[in-house]
Parts: structure tokens; sequence; C-alpha cells
């Protein structure tokens, strides 16, 4: 049986916080992303994706920057936003959470009259990325201590 979660744009204090507890389960604890560098200026003005379970537990993030906040991330293309943090818990790896938050992500860009969107991808999880259709370009790249690949899928 599949687990019952539903996946939305967190837009209260509440909301934002779970993101950012789940951020701190997925890549400070278990990844070792030092906690100085996982939260930055652009958590601020990012859209940040929430699941969470039918019990109000978290179980997933994800935020999309779009316009000034994306330009560094996507060669400065107006039209392409920047998809990141996306994490989920352990607990509920495997329950189709992470699909749910970039297509979330995703609808989020298509609001905004965005064309694409790009995403820094773990190197292990660039299969995953690639089965929602995004392409990898450019060279593997380090991100705090872990490789990476750019990906790119036109909405």
């Amino acid at each position: 049986m599949r687990a019952a979660y539903t996946v939305r744009v967190a837009e209260d204090p509440a909301d934002r916080e779970a993101c950012f507890a789940v951020r701190k389960e997925v890549f400070v604890a278990e990844q070792g992303v030092p906690e100085d560098i996982e939260y930055d200026a652009y958590d601020a003005v990012a859209v940040h994706v929430l699941a969470v379970r039918e019990d109000g537990v978290p179980l997933g993030t994800g935020r999309l920057l779009h316009g000034e906040a994306a330009a560094g991330k996507t060669g400065g293309d107006p039209a392409v936003g920047s998809l990141g943090r996306l994490a989920v818990s352990r607990a509920a790896r495997g329950l189709g959470v992470g699909a749910a938050l970039v297509r979330a992500v995703e609808d989020a860009a298509r609001a905004r009259g965005l064309t694409a969107v790009d995403l820094h991808a773990q190197t292990h999880a660039l299969g995953f990325y690639a089965r929602l259709g995004y392409e990898a370009y450019g060279p593997e790249f380090p991100d705090a201590g872990i490789p990476h690949r750019a990906m790119r899928r036109s909405l």
C-alpha cells in the first residue's frame, strides 16, 4: 500500500521550518554538508515545496529559484528556473515523494512563466532525474564536497 501524502507550496513559517528540518536531516546529518552552507540568502526568495504525510509529518522538500536568484545557476537566462535542495527523509524514500516534489517545482516554474528548469544533481541521482526528463550537460563538479552534474528539462 502506498503511503498517503500531499505536496504543497510552503507558504507559512511552520511549513518553511518543516522544509529546513528535512534539509538538516538529509544534507547536514546524513551527507555531512556543513550547516552554514546548507542555508543561504536564496531561502528568503525561493519558492519552497513540502511533502507531508496525512498526519502532518514532513517527508520531503525542494525549492525553486527564479529571476535574479536563479541567474547565477542557469547561465543568466531569465526564462530558466533552478531546482535545488531536493531532499526526502530516509523513511519516505521509494514512495514517489521525490518525483512528486520535482513535479511541484516544475508546476511552480510554469506558473511563473519559465520555460525550463536547471538543477545540479548529485551524481548518484542522475538516473532519478533522467527518468523525469532531465538531461545532463557539462562536466562533473564538486559542490559541498559531493560530485554533481548540471541537468536541464524544458517545460
